[in-house]
């Protein structure tokens, strides 16, 4: 074996079993979404009881407001894996013309003009209602109690409150009367409420009652949900001008109609094949295709250039990663994206050579498969942004802190049952910072338009109708036609890039669920950052200390611009597994932050 030896010592076990395994970024989620299997609910069920669990109780990282991607596969026919869509688009009035005349020159980070169509929770009721077996009403019931009668609050919602609390208290004043309840911002632990997001599940249920059949049920509940008192609580609200991270005040554009427009859906994966395995993610209507195209750069090289914990495997993931990065910055959009060129063993293979002995401190992106080069080059704000400044007018990624460790920033979920369904997830944006509460509501519009660009030219252009090129992007790795892990982590710009980290260090490493997770992580800040205000690091890398001296005094001696941030800050991983052969399952989740969990048996 040429990598590096796992760590004996794992910070949690990685969990054995045959009957369902759950792993999320919160204990909370991780547990309602095991007592579903408990109860006898199939793994979806329970991943839609865990999701909605985790807009209560990590409002600061996702809302119903927000939206997702997942992946799955289902016991009945597991060779053909699907991805959850729930992207929403650009609404019909936001164009880029619309937004000139506002005086912007870049979507803002904050703000209901930085809002696409809601997506997360049409997707998770569209799940349950062709996949799920569950009623609502049961689904719902862990979400509903922790908003009514409260959950401790984290730490990082405090953290996330009290750099927004100047905005909140003179500009978002419902956001101020939800968040800091008689002026007051609440002390870690301290139980908060959400009772108005209860009351919207409620008559989420409510709208199916006396229909016929729990899938119609379910139906009538999406059906309410876009066309009913959601949608026009949100088209009445932010017809109010409000301030937006830029320090204008502007209305939103969305309309009722716009909601009503949208529907989640199911699509199929983009795949690739690597070291026996076939890797599916999203399509380049988000950043999936990243780690498809890193992969495909890295496997045609010896095994000890993909070892994360060396000096010469961090280096070369580091510059295989700048490379694809490159390519999603200038090709990537809701479109049509030649991936079977960028996919391609010989595109790959031009890659590959541009891989020296030194970091490089260019924006390389390829050319097309006739040889020319995009004339679209993103624009690249070098690092140097007050982030702190940022953070109180609530804009960007939230708890990115300037050295490049990331608090969060999204959810993640895993779910695997007994009989071989198993699903990816990873719900964000809707987070309290992103705009104004409605007040009858309980939540916020999201910020992913933040993510398209005001420039004609750019593949992912502010078009009505569009989706933005999102960062959510699980993965479901499959063997000989059944899925083996389900994996995926929070992290904007990184979630590909921890991901691939995982991936080599299970696949090639040989390392278990666990022993990959706690393994020091790294990533790269050279490319156009997805969030607002889109800044790049050239030769930017970010490492986890304990990937020791030697290696990164060996990667600075390479030129990589490096930013060491502590022992245990980067990359929030979980995944589950199953053995097709035995039914064996396992389990690990992130010990950063002590607060994902795993759980099964």
């Amino acid at each position: 074996m040429s990598f590096t030896p796992p760590a004996v010592f794992t910070t949690r076990p990685t969990l054995e079993g045959h009957f369902g395994m759950a792993a999320s970024t919160h204990w909370l989620a991780t547990a309602a979404s095991q007592a579903v299997l408990e109860r006898g609910g199939n793994a979806f069920d329970a991943a839609v009881a865990g999701a909605f669990l985790l807009h209560v109780v990590e409002p600061h990282l996702n809302g119903p407001g927000g939206d997702m991607t997942g992946i799955f596969a289902t016991a009945e026919d597991p060779a053909n894996p699907k991805i959850m869509m729930g992207q929403g688009p650009a609404p019909a009035a936001a164009s880029i013309e619309h937004y000139r005349s506002e005086g912007l020159d870049m979507i803002p980070g904050a703000g209901a003009l930085a809002s696409a169509v809601p997506g997360a929770v049409d997707s998770w009721l569209n799940l349950l209602e062709h996949h799920g077996t569950w009623e609502l009403a049961d689904v719902l019931e862990f979400a509903i109690d922790y908003a009514e009668n409260g959950h401790p609050v984290l730490s990082r919602v405090v953290g996330t409150i009290e750099r927004v609390q100047e905005l909140f208290t003179e500009h978002w004043p419902t956001s101020a009367a939800q968040w800091m309840p008689q002026g007051q911002i609440p002390k870690t632990g301290d139980l908060v409420y959400n009772r108005p997001y209860a009351e919207v599940l409620k008559k989420l249920i409510a709208a199916g009652e006396g229909v016929e059949g729990r899938a119609a049920r379910v139906s009538a509940a999406r059906q309410e949900w876009k066309s009913g008192f959601v949608a026009e609580a949100f088209a009445n609200f932010i017809s109010t001008p409000h301030r937006h991270s830029t320090g204008g005040d502007h209305a939103g554009v969305m309309t009722a109609e716009d909601f009503a427009g949208f529907d989640a859906h199911f699509e199929t994966p983009v795949t690739i094949d690597f070291r026996g395995y076939s890797i599916a993610k999203i399509g380049a209507w988000g950043q999936g295709p990243v780690l498809l195209q890193t992969l495909k750069i890295l496997d045609g090289l010896d095994d000890e250039r993909l070892d994360p914990s060396t000096e010469i495997g961090a280096h070369t993931i580091l510059e295989a990663l700048k490379l694809a990065m490159a390519d999603r910055d200038t090709y990537y959009g809701d479109g049509d994206v030649d991936l079977d060129w960028l996919l391609s063993e010989d595109y790959a293979a031009s890659r590959r050579e541009l891989i020296t002995d030194q970091a490089s401190l260019e924006f390389r992106p390829g050319a097309d498969r006739a040889g020319t080069a995009s004339t679209f080059t993103p624009l690249l704000v070098l690092e140097g942004a007050d982030k702190e400044a940022m953070a109180k007018a609530g804009i960007g990624e939230p708890t990115v802190q300037k050295n490049g460790v990331n608090n969060g920033d999204t959810c993640h979920i895993d779910v695997v049952d007994r009989w071989g369904n198993i699903i990816s997830a990873t719900p964000s944006g809707g987070w309290l910072q992103s705009s104004p509460i409605v007040p009858e509501l309980g939540f916020c519009l999201g910020t992913r338009l933040q993510m398209m660009w005001l420039d004609d030219t750019a593949p992912s252009a502010l078009t009505p109708g569009k989706r933005p090129r999102t960062t959510l992007t699980p993965t479901l790795i499959s063997k000989d036609g059944q899925p083996v892990i389900a994996l995926g982590s929070p992290g904007g710009d990184q979630q590909e890039q921890w991901q691939l980290l995982l991936i080599l260090r299970m696949l090639v490493g040989g390392y278990a669920p666990q022993q990959a997770i706690d393994a020091p992580a790294l990533h790269t800040t050279a490319l156009a950052g997805s969030f607002w205000p889109r800044t790049w690091v050239p030769g930017g890398a970010v490492v986890e200390d304990r990937l020791g001296e030697d290696v990164i005094n060996g990667l600075i001696a390479r030129g990589h611009v490096v930013t060491k941030a502590g022992d245990w800050e980067l990359g929030r991983l979980s995944c589950v597994t199953r053995d097709p052969a035995t039914g064996r399952l396992t389990a690990g989740a992130n010990p950063r932050g002590a607060q994902g969990y795993a759980a099964g048996r």
